[in-house]
């Protein structure tokens, strides 16, 4: 496999990049699509079976169940930093090894349902949060010790990225496989 072959399959949506200030009506079609992205997940993963949940996405890459793990564990921490940046002035944020997060035992060997159902009630909850911030909301920003400033523009656009990344990964996976 090239390595042009294997960016495809890594990054079958292309690579995020930050988008700066949104307008209303960008937000407005993040949020949207926000909304839908644990339905999409879900549907990505319908009727797999432990087999198929344990194979990687690529080679040397991530098990299918492991994604929709990863999945989880991010959305869990990118809400919780949004409520810090909400709450607090400017607050530098604590980053997780994620690919030491996914060898745990809870990413690799258990069942993706409750990571489902998690990312299902956590979007919706969230997607409430972002229908009430105002402009200033999102110029609030938080401070990663790697990456800089992130406005809540940006982790509106990142989160949205994010998972449509990973579901487009075992979409890819699934046409591959023929499943």
């Amino acid at each position: 496999m090239t390595n042009d072959e294997l960016e495809a399959l890594k990054h079958p949506v292309g690579r995020f990049a930050k988008p700066g200030r949104l307008d209303a009506a960008e937000r407005e079609k993040l949020i949207a699509e926000f909304g839908r992205l644990p339905g999409e997940l879900r549907e990505a993963v319908l009727g797999l079976d432990d087999e198929q949940l344990d194979t990687p996405y690529r080679p040397g890459g991530w098990t299918v169940r492991q994604v929709v793990h990863h999945t989880a564990d991010t959305a869990i921490q990118f809400y919780t930093r949004v409520k810090l940046a909400l709450t607090e002035e400017r607050p530098t944020i604590s980053p997780f090894d994620q690919e030491k997060w996914a060898e745990l035992v809870d990413s690799k060997v258990y069942g993706i349902g409750d990571s489902l159902m998690l990312l299902e009630a956590l979007f919706r909850r969230w997607e409430r949060l972002w229908r009430t911030m105002g402009e200033e909301d999102f110029r609030r920003e938080y401070i990663h010790p790697a990456s800089g400033a992130w406005t809540m523009d940006d982790v509106l656009a990142l989160t949205v990225f994010h998972t449509r990344h990973h579901t487009a990964q075992i979409a890819s996976l699934r046409r591959r496989m023929g499943w």
